[in-house]
């Protein structure tokens, strides 16, 4: 019995994808599946100093004090680390941040980006609205693993009302270290792809 491997069910799927929604528009630059891999013009435009694989974050006023300690923690885990704000408890809009996190991941200016809030789903609700982006909320080490097995989400939002600060660093460190699953996954990706490309305009 003849097998095909995940390339080539890839390829497959995707040209099956491209003949029924027609050529494939071009948008934000994909971000990489296998971020351990860093041989292609994509990984290369998502990485900081030298080789390092840059992280952004951001957050409004009720994820301000999470977020300076989230960023000291990805800096010593080995990330190029860049913040965009907010910079004080004074009181701003977590939409305007979690679109500019999830704008830069989409552009390839960042490899993965992590937004915090006081609840985290305003901010996920935000970042999904952004062409390229796929984000997840987590609560526990479960849901920051499945999301980035399953869905291989590029943006990570947290509530910093709703987790302590250590299930937050462990929370970080599970989802920027577990790769995406591939597989029986891959077409489940597609097809959000596929659902995205039918709204673009």
């Amino acid at each position: 019995m003849n097998t095909i491997d995940d390339a080539k069910l890839r390829e497959i799927v995707e040209r099956v994808l491209s003949q029924v929604m027609g050529s494939p528009q071009k948008s934000a630059p994909a971000i990489p599946t296998q971020p351990g891999k860093s041989d292609t013009a994509a990984d290369s435009s998502q990485t900081g100093k030298g080789s390092k694989k840059l992280v952004i974050l951001g957050a409004d006023h009720g994820g301000f004090e999470l977020k300076e300690t989230v960023k000291t923690f990805v800096a010593e885990l080995g990330y190029d680390v860049q913040d965009i704000g907010t910079y004080t408890k004074n009181p701003v809009d977590y939409p305007d941040f979690a679109h500019e996190v999830a704008s830069r991941v989409a552009a390839g200016k960042a490899w993965r980006g992590i937004m915090i809030d006081g609840a985290g789903i305003g901010s996920c609700i935000v970042a999904n609205k952004v062409p390229g982006v796929r984000a997840g909320m987590a609560y526990d080490l479960s849901s920051a693993s499945n999301s980035r097995e399953h869905n291989d989400t590029n943006v990570l939002t947290l509530g910093a009302g709703l987790i302590g600060l250590n299930l937050a660093k462990q929370i970080v460190k599970t989802w920027l270290s577990t790769e995406f699953g591939g597989g029986r996954h891959q077409p489940r990706i597609d097809k959000i792809v596929a659902v995205e490309k039918k709204y673009l305009k």
